[in-house]
C-alpha cells in the first residue's frame, strides 16, 4: 500500500511507513511496548508481518487470502500510532495526523480538540476548534442542547421527539447502530456453569419489548450482526426466528423457561436471587432493568449494580461478575470483524467466553 506523502504527525513529526509497521507490531505484540489494553488484537490473528520497502510504502503480509482485512483497515478503529511516541504517552496526550490536535481532558468535563494548520488537505478543516462536553445525566444534555449551550447532540428516539418539539430549529436525523445488547452470564460461577438455566434465562428474553420501551419501536431484533435491510450479512427474521429464545412467542417461551427451572427445583416459593452487573450509562442501565423485570418471569430476582465506566472493561475482563448487560459495539458490518473481537477464545472482547 502506497502511503501519501508530506504528511506531518501533529508535533512536527514526518508520518512514514515505519509508523504503520510500529503500530501493528505493537498490535500483534511483537513490539517491545505493550498497550494496557488491546480490544483489537483479535482482528489481526491472520496477519503474519508487515514490512516496509520504501518509506511511503508498507506491505501486510496475511496468512491466508482475507478480502475483510481492508474492511478492518478502513475501520475508525485502525489508527495509526506515531512510533516517537511510546503508548504510556498516548494515553495522555495522544497526537495523530488528523485534522484536529488534542488540546486537553478533564475527566467527566470535557475533551478539546483545536484546528491543525498543517493538516495535509488543504484548506481544511472548516472549524477552528471543537468541545465536546461531557454530560452523564441525559436529561441535563438535553436541556443544554435546547438552551442553544451545544451544536450537536446524540439521543435516542424518546428523547429525540421531546427535543424536535421544543427546538423548531434542530435538525434530526435517526440512523441505526450496530450495537448488540446482550445478556452476559458467567458460565464459570455455580449455578450458571448450568447449560439449562442460561437455557431458561434466554427463554425469558421479549426482545421486542425492549425496543418498544427503548426506542419507541425504532429499532430491529438481530443476532450476532447488524440484521437487514441495514446490515449486509444480518440474519433475515425468517432465519432468526427459529433460533432458540428469538420465537416470537414468548408467552411459549417463557412457559418452556419455567418448566425447565423446576426441574432444577426453582419455582414460585424457591426464587433464584442473582446480582445484575452494567455501565453506568443510558444504554446500559436502562435495558438492564427490563432484563430483570423479564427475569421475574422465570423465578430468577436481580438486583441491579451499576459500575462506572472506568470500572467497567476490566470487570467484565477478569469475569467479576455473575449476570450483567453488556453491549457489542461493532464497529463495522463484516463477519470478520464481529466473529474475531467478540467471540474468539481468548479475544479481550469474548467476555463470556
Amino acid at each position: 500500500m502506497p502511503l501519501r506523502e508530506g504528511v506531518e504527525w501533529h508535533d512536527g513529526k514526518p508520518f512514514t511507513a515505519g509508523d504503520v509497521k510500529c503500530t501493528w507490531d505493537l498490535l500483534t505484540d511483537k513490539s517491545g511496548e505493550k498497550l494496557r489494553v488491546n480490544p483489537r488484537k483479535s482482528w489481526y490473528r491472520n496477519l503474519n508481518d508487515v514490512t516496509t520497502a520504501r518509506s511511503y510504502a508498507v506491505t501486510f503480509h496475511l496468512k491466508r487470502p482475507q478480502p475483510a482485512f481492508l474492511a478492518l483497515l478502513a475501520s475508525g478503529w485502525s489508527p495509526v500510532y506515531p512510533c516517537h511516541i511510546p503508548p504510556r504517552e498516548m494515553r495522555s496526550h495522544p497526537i495523530g495526523t488528523g485534522p484536529f490536535k488534542f488540546i486537553g481532558f478533564k475527566p467527566n468535563e470535557s475533551i478539546k480538540v483545536a484546528r491543525n494548520p498543517h493538516y495535509w488537505k488543504k484548506n481544511r478543516p472548516y472549524l477552528d476548534a471543537i468541545e465536546f462536553t461531557i454530560i452523564p445525566n441525559t436529561s441535563t444534555r438535553m436541556l443544554g442542547f435546547i438552551a442553544g449551550k451545544f451544536d450537536m447532540i446524540t439521543l435516542q428516539p424518546p428523547q429525540l421527539k421531546e427535543v424536535k418539539s421544543q427546538t423548531a430549529e434542530a435538525i434530526c436525523d435517526l440512523v441505526p447502530d450496530n450495537a448488540a445488547r446482550n445478556l452476559i452470564v458467567n458460565r464459570a460461577a455455580p449455578p450458571f456453569d448450568n447449560p439449562d438455566l442460561r437455557r431458561a434465562m434466554t427463554l425469558s428474553l421479549d426482545r421486542k419489548a425492549f425496543i418498544d420501551i427503548l426506542r419507541e419501536g425504532q429499532g430491529d431484533i438481530g443476532g450476532a450482526m447488524l440484521p437487514p435491510p441495514e446490515g449486509i450479512w444480518g440474519m433475515p427474521p425468517d432465519i432468526l426466528s427459529k433460533l432458540r429464545g428469538y420465537d416470537p412467542d414468548v408467552p411459549k417461551n417463557r412457559a418452556e423457561a419455567r418448566h425447565i427451572m423446576q426441574k432444577l427445583g426453582y419455582g414460585p416459593d424457591k426464587r433464584l436471587a442473582v446480582t445484575v452487573s452494567t455501565r453506568n450509562l443510558p444504554p446500559y442501565r436502562d435495558p438492564a432493568v427490563i432484563l430483570i423485570d423479564q427475569l421475574k418471569e422465570v423465578y430468577v430476582d436481580g438486583v441491579l449494580d451499576i459500575i462506572p465506566t472506568v470500572n467497567w472493561y476490566p470487570k467484565v475482563a477478569r469475569k467479576d461478575y455473575t449476570v450483567g448487560l453488556s453491549i457489542n459495539e461493532n464497529s463495522l458490518d463484516d463477519p470478520d470483524q464481529t466473529f474475531y473481537e467478540n467471540y474468539v477464545c481468548a479475544a479481550e472482547r469474548n467476555y463470556t467466553g
